[in-house]
């Protein structure tokens, strides 16, 4: 019998297994308790077991699972106009994930110059450092080489430009662009938001060319910034935006977002999901639309996130061999380190506390929207300790 793992080893899986969550805590089975700042990677957005989401999807649950895209789904429906309601778009399709929705944002922007007279219209610019997920067509807009290394060929008609860099973005977009496709704050790429200047650029530029902007908000959208999207702080509206992760507090949901003019040319036939926008997915998605869109909420989203990185900024002073800088927005914040994140990642288990490391040297901190001003000081105190072990000053 081969002892090939049954679940394919494509992650550096911790040593941990959790049974239960209330809230910001995973809980072991033996009942240890980390205070969890990792969220699933931004995706439990309301914490873990939200007893909202719980009664949705258990009310959904009694009612019907799926039925697939042949058909009427008012749940689908609701929640395409709630996103219409507080976003700037006008129309909505449903995925399953991040990924997913990176796939129809490429495929709706070449439609788009294809069913305007304009078919040579199909590259895209990226920046470098840019995680928009696994698919080929995802990572061949990443082109980083740990992400495309040993995938060739890869889909054609992508552009990277450096990060930030808008004297090469505006030679990179031609003629033959499509498109631009960003993060307003790099996640995976380690934590890097792009001011609010250089968004308004960005979206100059693509009006002046006839390029698309697409936002990826995967990770920074659904009210992680103190706004419902974090593409708001620049008072600018994309073309076509995907979403995922928060949108459905745990459960497997994502979306593309787009105006009419963009979406134009995705007719009957040019797209679908089996699983995407399913009933269960959709009943969930809506009670967190309606209570992270709550301007009261958000509001306390972007004082948390100031009080957390005051906390955070105390530390950085009070470690200088282990961390550098404190950077983000609202409650999407990363400690730049001296030291590989990894390391503070692993000694974390030791104190109960769950974080994720990111490119750039960065340890991301993503805990629930909901998280509270006592579980901040305590995150931050173990954090502490954290760094102590690490540069020897535990015992002083």
């Amino acid at each position: 019998m081969s002892a090939f793992p049954h679940v394919l080893p494509t992650y550096n899986r911790a040593s941990l297994a959790f049974e239960r969550g209330e809230g910001v805590w995973a809980i072991t089975a033996d009942g240890t308790r980390f205070l969890d700042l990792g969220a699933g990677i931004a995706v439990n957005a309301l914490g873990h077991a939200n007893p909202e989401l719980v009664a949705a999807l258990t009310a959904q649950a009694q009612r019907i699972w799926h039925v697939s895209n042949l058909y009427q789904i008012p749940e689908q429906e609701k929640l395409a106009a709630l996103l219409v309601e507080h976003s700037f778009a006008e129309t909505v399709f449903f995925t399953n994930s991040g990924t997913e929705a990176a796939e129809l944002a490429i495929k709706m922007a070449r439609k788009y110059h294809d069913s305007n007279g304009q078919p040579e219209r199909v590259e895209i610019v990226t920046f470098e450092g840019a995680f928009h997920g696994r698919s080929t067509g995802a990572i061949a807009a990443s082109g980083a080489e740990k992400m495309v290394k040993g995938f060739g060929p890869l889909m054609p008609g992508f552009r990277q430009v450096p990060f930030g860099d808008l004297d090469a973005l505006r030679e990179a977009v031609s003629d033959k662009s499509c498109a631009v496709m960003i993060e307003p704050i790099q996640g995976e790429g380690g934590i890097r938001p792009l001011s609010d200047e250089t968004l308004r650029e960005i979206r100059a530029l693509c009006d002046q060319t006839g390029a698309l902007l697409i936002l990826d908000e995967v990770q920074c959208g659904m009210g992680r910034t103190g706004r419902l999207f974090a593409h708001e702080w620049a008072g600018i509206v994309p073309d076509i935006m995907m979403i995922a992760k928060g949108i459905g507090g745990g459960f497997p949901l994502g979306a593309v977002l787009a105006t009419a003019k963009a979406a134009a040319g995705m007719v009957a036939g040019t797209h679908g999901s089996t699983y995407g926008g399913n009933p269960l997915a959709c009943a969930v998605g809506a009670r967190v639309v309606e209570i992270v869109a709550d301007p009261e909420f958000l509001a306390e989203v972007g004082r948390k996130g100031a009080l957390m990185r005051q906390k955070l900024e105390g530390l950085v002073a009070s470690h200088p061999d282990i961390f550098e800088a404190v950077r983000g927005v609202g409650l999407m914040l990363g400690l730049k380190c001296r030291v590989a994140p990894a390391d503070l990642v692993a000694v974390g288990y030791q104190e109960q506390i769950l974080t994720v490391a990111a490119a750039d040297n960065t340890l991301r901190l993503l805990p629930p929207l909901n998280i509270s001003d006592d579980e901040i000081a305590e995150a931050v105190t173990r954090l502490d300790r954290v760094a102590a072990m690490l540069d020897g000053t535990a015992d002083e």
